[in-house]
């Protein structure tokens, strides 16, 4: 498939969030579409994914339509892509132009990269990232891109992306990519198990980790891992709350203060949707600042 060549980017994102103007910070969404008209992912796997959430096809958002959405609703967002090329084949959209995006609307965008770890130059493109961009971490799905994060082929990205004090935010558990599909596309979940992460957090102290998701069928993994290591947090997104494992709701109220994040999946899920779901698990209320806002406004270096 050959794709426009993008115009060069100079833009460095950074930020100009306004924290007493926005009332809460999306750590999880995704950007699905370019200014070319590319996509984030082939039809097919657009299509199980929309199905196995059960709403209709979501927009193909850009960074814009990103920007308006999270502005009309006073909140800020983490905006990504996932560059799994090497796996798929298909091209990713561009982390660079993402980042560009961002810089316009800093007051309500964080930029994250990603980089497709399989590739030989990945140390120097995450670097590229983070220094060059200004992108605050990067985003992976090892399911997506058929890798074990603890494979110690993978140690120098760690550790470049600790030196540079970049955030590793790495999806966990069920997928709704290739959900319903026979084989399920090819992804392997497996992949996604958090332990694999462990070993990573234990390695790299000062890699600051966040797993994405509730890490379905491994919550009690993730539950372990960000209530023993200082610098592991869990985000909340891809799963509407009142589908939470009951482990993860008591967790919530107690050993996972100031270690759980906001997050959506949006526009697979809505952070619309996600809020009114969660407004029913009796949440304790002195918590949920820290869940919606405070402790990413910290890890994301906002205050």
């Amino acid at each position: 498939m050959t794709l426009p060549k993008p115009p060069a980017v100079t833009a460095r994102y950074e930020p100009a969030i306004d924290l007493d103007a926005i009332t809460m910070i999306d750590v999880h969404t995704h950007v699905e579409a370019d200014d070319h008209g590319h996509l984030s992912n082939d039809q097919e796997l657009l299509d199980a994914a929309a199905a196995y959430f059960r709403g209709e096809q979501p927009p193909a958002v850009t960074v814009d339509d990103l920007a308006t959405y999270f502005r009309e609703r006073k909140m800020a967002a983490v905006v990504f892509t996932v560059d799994h090329e090497t796996e798929t084949g298909h091209p990713p959209l561009s982390s660079e132009e993402i980042a560009a995006g961002a810089a316009k609307h800093n007051d309500v965008l964080i930029p994250f990269g990603s980089v497709d770890p399989r590739r030989p130059d990945a140390v120097e493109r995450a670097i590229r990232l983070i220094a060059d961009h200004g992108c605050r971490g990067l985003k992976f799905h090892p399911s997506m891109r058929g890798f074990a994060p603890n494979d110690q082929t993978y140690y120098p990205l760690w550790e470049a992306m600790a030196d540079h004090g970049a955030i590793l935010l790495s999806h966990t558990g069920q997928t709704g990519i290739g959900a319903g599909l026979p084989g399920g596309r090819g992804i392997k979940l497996r992949y996604s198990d958090p332990m694999l992460l462990d070993d990573v957090a234990a390695d790299f102290p000062d890699l600051r980790i966040i797993l994405a998701h509730p890490s379905v069928p491994w919550a009690d993994s993730s539950i372990a891992m960000a209530t023993h290591k200082s610098n592991v947090y869990v985000d909340l997104s891809g799963w509407l709350p009142k589908y939470f494992p009951p482990q993860l709701v008591r967790a919530l109220n107690g050993p996972l203060r100031g270690k759980a994040l906001f997050g959506s999946d949006f526009p697979l899920l809505t952070p619309d949707r996600w809020l009114a779901s969660f407004a029913t698990l009796g949440v304790k209320v002195e918590i949920l600042p820290a869940i919606l806002k405070d402790t990413a406004a910290g890890l994301l270096g906002l205050r």
